[in-house]
């Protein structure tokens, strides 16, 4: 059973989620600020978390930044406004997803699900796979990116963007296949949150940038090794 720590200072927000996750078979715990969710991830372990970014004390994205320094569990953050800013800092962050309140539990579920799901699958994988171009190594079992020899810091969204896109080296990828093959789930919104995540994984890959190609009109391919 997996288990979920949901963090709002809203009850009823908490509740909502509780009932919806409790449903689908989780293990559910609650936070009511970021210190608090700090606290409790320092004592117990979670599957996935889902933070509000406006919480008195400690604010959302203060609380993954510390919990990322000892965890990497998959976050969806939760927020009453929809600005560009948000969703790029906490992509930044390392958030994996993100929901404008108020949102459909049911939807959130649909999320939750999906990363789990990917999550899990990346780690039943045993075998040692490993992709090369020129300084740019990949490792997929171990998750890290090496750029010339040193590692690339990158987000748990970044890391199964570039995987999946590398799996699919030199193939046109359409903005919808890499939103529904990489999110898991179908896509309520626009296209700017794909393209935000492009823009952050091309950063990360400093000097291999170029190997992310834009297709206009269409999406994305891969270009490593000719």
């Amino acid at each position: 059973m997996s288990k979920l720590l949901i963090v709002d200072d809203e009850a009823q927000i908490r509740n909502i989620i509780r009932k919806y996750g409790e449903f689908e078979g989780y293990e559910i715990a609650e936070a009511v600020d970021g210190m608090d969710a700090i606290e409790k991830c320092r004592k117990d372990q979670f599957d996935l978390i889902i933070m509000d970014i406006m919480m008195p004390n400690l604010d959302g994205f203060s609380a993954v930044k510390k919990i990322r320094e000892e965890a990497s569990t998959p976050v969806i953050m939760l927020s009453a406004r929809g600005e560009e800013y948000d969703r790029i800092h906490g992509f930044e962050t390392g958030i994996d997803d993100y929901v404008v309140k108020p949102f459909s539990p049911k939807e959130l579920m649909m999320r939750v699900n999906a990363i789990l799901k990917r999550v899990h699958g990346e780690e039943d994988k045993k075998h040692k796979d490993v992709y090369e171009y020129e300084g740019l190594r990949i490792d997929f079992t171990a998750r890290k990116v090496f750029i010339n020899e040193k590692e690339s810091e990158m987000s748990p969204k970044e890391y199964v963007l570039l995987f999946y896109m590398v799996r699919n080296e030199g193939i046109a990828l359409t903005r919808e296949q890499l939103i529904h093959d990489v999110w898991g789930y179908d896509f309520y919104g626009d296209d700017r949150t794909l393209d935000t995540h492009i823009k952050l994984l091309r950063k990360s890959l400093g000097i291999y940038s170029s190997t992310i190609v834009t297709l206009r009109g269409v999406g994305y391919r891969f270009e490593g090794k000719q």
